[in-house]
């Protein structure tokens, strides 16, 4: 029998919506990601179907990013980010026009920018949650949840059970609400597992998730299938383990695919090296990144030489060749086996195309190749691998995530720690006032508690904590988390007392409308 891959692909951003400023610059993360991972991802699935190339995917569209795409204001700022990025090259073809290599990158970002702004507009309508769906309906696609806000689950449920059992159930309704359906896999956030989450994630009616590899091997007891089986938990849902061989090459600028010479580099970019008065609006005033970038990674060279697109794409293909020959090999030292083995291999979705712009192009080599090539595994996702393989082992995984070094300290240090008591008190009152409330039908209670739900939810967002580690925003990400609990704090205070402040309340609901059905007895 060939062995079973199973191909994830982890879609996450943070709610950045600032409809309080007309312009803010960490919006342009979803724009850029819609640019350069989403749509291109879209375009890549649709060709494979057209063509009935048979294929299997997972694809985790995690709550936070959902209510970005689905929203209006967001949607209108996108095009408009388009439309000045036209604009923008369009003076960079007159500009480049004496140096044919310029010229050339110049016409195909054009071409790029042109071409996302026509599939987003013209063919989804804005709409490209409802690409997603269609693509599910052939049943060449999976679409997993995940945490309402991407919660460190292990950590909240250490000092309040109730609300990560809400950062899960939020999100599966949420997933509900999008894609009218319940999620039969669940997305860890960050990948970070505690014993008890099963507990949860099985009253979710999740029947699988993912963890690093030692999450599974150090299991009690331990797993006699090592990775390539999953286990049950005790509480039932199915613990699958990430092979590192596998996402090490594609992931690992240093030892995988994308740190080939050959590749668009990512840092060099023309918002940085113009004119801020060429760059004109795209720009605003100050120097940050445009996705024009007319290099290529060089190696380790300062001088960095001008990309071509026609050898980043061969040596795309040839990356997508070598790994449909890794995993066949590795499939073969797993021939003697006395059960049907599966490597599951998880990634950020944004991988594919923002960081790694050919990454995109590999994906589809890759599937092609893996249909034409008749090789020695086959393309499946958890759910067919459980319903083909329903007997398995039981154990209970390790604590483990997917972070450095493989627990929590990416999200635990000198940087970030400070956020914990102020989340762990924030978490304690919501379960009080959840409790105290529960039998209240009161339209304006109801009101004020989905408030402070959504406060409380957004200020535990795993990514604040993450880039107050990285220091690449940390003083926007020090903001956010002390400005969701202060208003949490003062709609807590407010409710308390009895002496609502009405426009308050309606400006909050302004910033951070997310969830619209939300259920905080869930705290309760």
């Amino acid at each position: 029998m060939p062995g079973n891959l199973a191909l994830i692909l982890h879609a996450h951003l943070p709610f950045v919506r600032h409809p309080e400023h007309e312009h803010f610059l960490e919006e342009d993360w979803l724009f850029e990601a819609i640019t350069e991972t989403y749509v291109p991802l879209l375009q890549v699935m649709q060709r494979l179907v057209n063509d009935k190339v048979p294929f299997k995917l997972t694809l985790s569209v995690t709550p936070t990013l959902c209510a970005m795409l689905q929203d209006r204001l967001m949607c209108e700022r996108y095009i408009r980010h388009l439309e000045l990025l036209i604009d923008l090259t369009v003076r960079e073809r007159k500009r480049n026009q004496n140096e044919p290599a310029l010229a050339e990158l110049s016409q195909f970002y054009f071409d790029l920018f042109t071409e996302s702004r026509r599939f987003f507009v013209e063919e989804w309508r804005c709409d490209l949650l409802e690409a997603f769906r269609q693509l599910r309906d052939t049943g060449a696609i999976e679409i997993i949840g995940c945490a309402a806000t991407h919660g460190l689950l292990p950590l909240i449920q250490q000092q309040s059970p109730e609300a990560a059992r809400a950062q899960v159930l939020i999100g599966r309704d949420a997933f509900h609400d999008v894609f009218d359906s319940a999620p039969a896999g669940f997305w860890l956030p960050e990948c970070a597992y505690a014993p008890g989450l099963d507990s949860i994630l099985q009253e979710a009616n999740a029947r699988w998730f993912i963890l690093d590899a030692h999450g599974l091997l150090l299991g009690n007891p331990q797993p006699q299938r090592a990775i390539y089986a999953p286990c049950y938990t005790p509480a039932g849902p199915a613990a699958f383990a990430r092979d590192r061989d596998s996402s090490r090459q594609v992931w690992s600028a240093e030892e995988g695919y994308p740190g080939d010479p050959a590749y668009r580099e990512f840092y060099r970019d023309v918002g940085f090296d113009l004119p801020l008065e060429h760059l004109g609006p795209v720009a605003r005033g100050v120097r940050k990144f445009s996705g024009v970038k007319y290099h290529r990674i060089t190696g380790r060279k300062k001088h960095k030489e001008i990309y071509n697109r026609a050898k980043a794409e061969k040596a795309a293909e040839a990356h997508a060749t070598d790994f449909v020959k890794q995993r066949g090999a590795q499939f073969r030292r797993l021939a003697d086996l006395e059960y049907d083995p599966i490597l599951v291999t998880p990634f950020d979705a944004e991988l594919f195309g923002h960081w790694w712009f050919e990454g995109p192009r590999f994906l589809e080599m890759m599937i092609r190749k893996t249909a034409a090539d008749q090789a020695d595994f086959r393309l499946t996702t958890p759910t067919d691998y459980l319903m083909a393989n329903s007997t398995q082992q039981t154990i209970q995984p390790a604590e483990s995530s997917w972070g450095d070094r493989g627990h929590l300290e990416v999200w635990i240090d000198e940087h970030n720690s400070w956020i914990y008591p102020h989340l762990h008190a924030a978490a304690q009152r919501m379960s009080k006032l959840a409790q105290a409330h529960q039998n209240d039908s009161s339209a304006h209670t109801d009101r004020v508690l989905k408030q402070l739900a959504r406060e409380l939810l957004l200020a535990q967002s795993s990514d604040w904590a993450f880039l107050m580690r990285s220091g690449t925003a940390r003083e926007y990400a020090s903001k956010r988390t002390q400005d969701h609990l202060a208003r949490f704090n003062a709609l807590n205070d407010q409710l308390m007392s009895g002496q609502v402040d009405e426009k308050f309340l309606a400006d909050c609901e302004w910033r951070d409308n997310l969830f619209p059905n939300l259920n905080w007895r869930y705290y309760a």
